[in-house]
């Protein structure tokens, strides 16, 4: 049998991207299809008093403007409804007893106010500038730790008077006795900056009936089910009324897990029974779908003489933004993570997510453990500094044990490896023979090292689970297998390796395994494509219908077929009090050395080298694998020297990639070496763990401890731009 599972088995899809022959959301087109603009707020915070559209509906060209009185219930959100599709003045009682958000409210620049419909584009661009919206400007809150004071303006009454949406804690142990055994403490503040995803596709798609009655949706987005679910409760119908499926996607990395265009699509389409298609410009893409949360962090670290941490106290105040999109998971990934992959004793957290007008806090590649990480790793070098200890050392006698206790009270899942990645970064970089750190002259380097830890699957308490269908075609051979999973394939390779664990299954190559995916119509609920998880979920049910459809063809059913949903192990949620929980079922463990290049007249930063060592538990497909986490590593650079949101009163400054600059071939690591840890896991597919998150986790710390290394200066906040160089530096 030949073996597919751990070979680099060439993408299943390369030949359409690389030739253009696969068809993007924006490359969608059919006979009689409208056009649509969409009128955003522009205004962080205001009350729509009147909303006047007959100007733009007079244009010719024009089918009709939509507004918030069109919306049958007119809320949607990923975790609340607590957003309206539009925003406008309704009729009172139109919107039923299912209102929890005032739709005549507009909470930051990139709400949703009017749906214009036309023959082209350029007719619906031109009657937008038509409309006119009389506005009631409100109190704008940008400033998170302002907006959580008593008090303040209340952004969501209808469902609390305080600007809290978030608030988890960790208890463990007595902080207080651990801060008065220890010989050293280290205070700090660190803050980190909002993100954007700048993937390469913008938002667009194209809705229509079809032949079967049926609302389909093709957009771009990274869980089909449940974009399927918000799609139908915000039109009042059935969800099996409405079809959801993906074209090929360019670039997702949590950005679009909240709905952007699916809904208003959806309504004209429904509406006018006529295929419908937008395009998002790049500016409406950097105004209208959500950031990485920009947070503040509060650390108080203690150890003793000997390098045992004994306590930790730490207080994150993330900005949420508008709504509540994926805050309230996200600050749960913060909470587990805060703790890094260490023992600590005594740990205390507050992790709190604040409603402000700004650009909604979202899912982002790591998923709140980005944050974490970088006031974890960022505390240990200080401590060890402050002990006069080698900081790897001192990461060594603190590295998690399979009998130690996380920051919720209960022990890892998995055998923690920090060890074995942080030894393998190591001896990869050199680390020992390294003699490049120079303080000297106007260019000096320094190397630096972090590690991190983040869970693969959902967590706190969900059943996580994924459906797969295989069907095993021929009569007296297999001709061809073909594979159905709703998984969306986001850039990452998730259809080609499924594609190889169907082929390992069934013994044929590559060649004749076919893959179905990314549809609401004829399969089961996949789960998203975030977490980290589709290798592992995604691969542990194709996995399982592949052994059951084989199965049936060596008792000779023809053709062979079988489904199959995978149940991740169990899990719990946190404690509303002391985070207590066995949260997640599953870990893995990453370590950067990075070495880096500063000018210290100009301050300009160039990172060199980064050594990246990944526990994956099994490389399916180590092609993709060094796709993954050189990809990270780059957008993690994005995030740490060369990118800087920029909001004032809550609009954004920064609304083109000529002002929002994301790193280029001429800004990347001059080297980036992957190295695969392989530690296989018992319940993984052939032990595989996932890697989607993992190298994007400690390039901060890393990058900052080898700053340091340069100058002696730490720096606790980023983008580490020239002028904060140069102004941490003392220069200007």
């Amino acid at each position: 049998m030949t073996t597919i599972v751990g070979q680099p088995a060439v993408r299943i899809d390369a030949i359409g991207k690389v030739t253009g022959e696969t068809e993007y959301s924006g490359d969608l087109v059919m006979p009689g299809m409208l056009h649509m603009k969409i009128l955003f707020a522009g205004r962080p915070h205001a009350r729509i008093l009147k909303l006047d559209t007959s100007r733009a509906e007079q244009v010719t060209g024009v089918v009709a403007v939509f507004t918030a009185r069109d919306v049958p219930v007119n809320e949607y959100g990923l975790q609340i409804n607590d957003q309206p599709v539009l925003c406008g003045p309704v009729q009172p009682g139109m919107q039923g007893e299912r209102r929890m958000v005032d739709p005549a409210i507009v909470r930051f620049v990139g709400d949703q106010v009017a749906l214009i419909v036309a023959e082209s584009e350029e007719i619906a661009a031109q009657a937008r500038k038509l409309i006119e919206v009389e506005y009631e400007d409100l109190p704008v809150l940008t400033d998170a730790e302002a907006a959580m004071q008593p008090g303040a303006y209340p952004l969501h009454p209808e469902i609390s008077q305080s600007n809290i949406c978030v608030f988890d804690r960790i208890r463990k142990g007595d902080v207080e006795k651990g801060f008065a055994q220890a010989d050293v403490i280290v205070e700090s503040e660190y803050r980190v900056p909002a993100q954007e995803h700048a993937y390469l596709q913008p938002e667009a798609g194209l809705a229509y009936i079809d032949e079967n009655g049926l609302l389909t949706v093709k957009a771009a987005g990274q869980w089909t089910h449940v974009d399927q679910k918000q799609i139908a409760h915000s039109l009042g119908l059935p969800v099996e009324q409405v079809r959801v499926q993906y074209p090929a996607i360019g670039g997702a990395f949590g950005g679009r897990e909240d709905m952007s265009v699916q809904i208003v699509l959806a309504l004209a389409a429904w509406k006018l029974n006529r295929p419908v298609k937008i395009i998002w410009t790049r500016q409406e893409s950097l105004i209208g779908h959500g950031k990485r949360h920009p947070m503040v962090i509060r650390a108080k670290w203690a150890a003793t003489r000997d390098g045992k941490l004994v306590a930790a106290e730490n207080t994150f105040i993330a900005d949420g933004g508008a709504y509540m999109y994926t805050t309230n998971k996200v600050l749960g990934n913060s909470t587990i993570t805060q703790s890094g992959p260490y023992f600590i004793p005594s740990n205390k957290a507050d992790v709190i997510g604040v409603y402000t007008n700004q650009v909604p806090g979202a899912a982002f590649r790591g998923f709140g453990a980005p944050q974490a990480a970088f006031m974890v790793e960022g505390q240990m070098n200080k401590l060890a500094e402050k002990l006069g200890m080698d900081p790897i050392e001192f990461r060594r006698i603190n590295a998690l044990k399979e009998t130690d206790t996380l920051a919720v009270g209960t022990p890892p899942p998995n055998k923690p490896t920090v060890l074995e990645v942080t030894a393998a970064a190591l001896e990869k970089f050199g680390w020992e023979h390294y003699i490049g750190s120079q303080r000297q002259g106007a260019v000096r380097r320094g190397r630096g090292f972090a590690a991190g830890f983040k869970n693969v699957g959902f967590s706190f308490g969900y059943k996580e689970n994924c459906w797969a269908r295989v069907e095993i075609h021929g009569s007296v051979k297999i001709d061809t297998v073909t594979l159905w999973c709703a998984s969306a394939e986001v850039g990452q390779g998730n259809h080609t390796i499924l594609a190889q664990m169907a082929a390992e299954v069934t013994g044929v190559t590559l060649d004749k395994v076919h893959v179905i995916g990314m549809d609401t119509l004829n399969m089961g609920n996949a789960g998203s494509a975030s977490a980290s998880r589709l290798t592992f979920m995604s691969g542990n049910a194709v996995k399982g219908a592949a052994e059951q459809a084989l199965e049936k063809w060596n008792s000779e059913e023809r053709p062979a077929v079988a489904e199959y949903v995978y149940y991740a192990p169990p899990t719990t949620p946190m404690d509303k009090e002391t985070g207590y929980s066995m949260p997640n079922f599953l870990y893995t463990y990453v370590a950067q050395a990075v070495e880096v290049e500063v000018d210290v007249e100009t301050g300009q930063l160039r990172l060199l080298r980064v050594v990246s060592a990944d526990d994956v538990g099994k490389a399916i497909n180590p092609n993709l694998l060094e796709g993954q986490i050189e990809g990270g590593i780059v957008q993690a650079q994005g995030y740490v020297i060369q990118e800087n949101f920029i909001t004032r009163g809550g609009r954004v400054l920064t609304d083109q990639f000529s002002t929002y600059l994301i790193p280029t071939v001429r800004d990347i690591p001059e080297q980036v070496e992957s190295v695969f840890v392989e530690v296989p896991v018992e319940i993984g597919p052939w032990g595989a763990k996932g890697v989607g998150e993992l190298p994007y986790l400690p390039l901060a710390p890393a990058i900052t401890a080898a700053l340091y290394d340069a100058t002696g200066v730490w720096f606790d906040e980023f983008p580490l731009t020239p002028e904060r160089i140069l102004r941490g530096l003392g220069r200007i």
